[in-house]
């Protein structure tokens, strides 16, 4: 008898954000996996809580998480050996991923290990990306401008290299890497038309000016947005 895996994204963090269809494959999961750290609990467990069966098997993903390195390959080749033995066994595994998960989702790392192991699904789910521009109350881009989509650990060098000509752009990952993109940004006279979004979604949501963030480093669920002429409707 053959399962079937179900890659699910559960969004930036609001639990109102989760699909339909995210929430029906949760609630009617043999095994539900998620990406935890190491110590505390998994933020992607956190959003989809309410639709978890009580009789659910759980399998938390411990990783060292937001420390850049991905992927986490002896992580990733045992919870995949764990999910397709399940799999195989005919049961339906429901695994989380925060924002998307083929947006610079954990998921992605999963799927490449068992799509010739086993029936592989993937829902999306609402990106960070979508969701801090909507918590800046700012459109990405417009007409035919090219957004960017840059991570903050690139070298300095190379972000300046990225950011010197962009219309408009997303930096992602920013974390203890801010205050070398806001010196490249600084740089590029671009300080003033980018917008900081921390914890999109959440009660702890923070938007500024990049300007008035003092600190030089950023929670991870940050970013960065930035467009050339300020707004993209202009």
């Amino acid at each position: 008898m053959s399962g079937i895996v179900y890659g699910v994204g559960v969004g930036p963090g609001d639990p109102e954000l989760l699909t339909l269809k995210a929430a029906r494959l949760i609630r009617t999961a043999d095994l539900v996996a998620y990406p935890a750290p190491e110590d505390g609990p998994s933020f992607a467990r956190q959003i989809a809580a309410q639709h978890l069966a009580e009789d659910v098997e759980e399998m938390p993903i411990r990783m060292n998480i937001g420390d850049g390195r991905f992927p986490k390959d002896d992580i990733y080749d045992g919870a995949a050996a764990k999910i397709a033995a399940a799999a195989q066994a005919g049961r339906q595994v429901t695994v989380l991923c925060e924002g998307d998960p083929f947006f610079y989702g954990s998921f992605m790392y999963l799927f490449a290990r068992l799509t010739d192991r086993c029936r592989v699904e993937v829902v999306p789910g609402v990106s960070s990306l979508m969701a801090c521009a909507i918590a800046a109350r700012g459109a990405l881009a417009a007409r035919n401008d090219v957004l960017t989509v840059v991570p903050a650990p690139l070298p300095e060098d190379e972000l300046r290299r990225r950011l010197q000509h962009v219309e408009a752009a997303a930096i992602i990952k920013v974390g203890r890497h801010l205050g070398k993109v806001r010196k490249v940004l600084s740089e590029l006279k671009l300080t003033d038309r980018t917008r900081y979004v921390e914890r999109a979604t959440l009660a702890q949501q923070r938007v500024l000016p990049l300007a008035e963030v003092k600190a030089d480093e950023a929670p991870y669920f940050s970013m960065l947005l930035v467009h050339r002429r300020g707004e993209a409707w202009k």
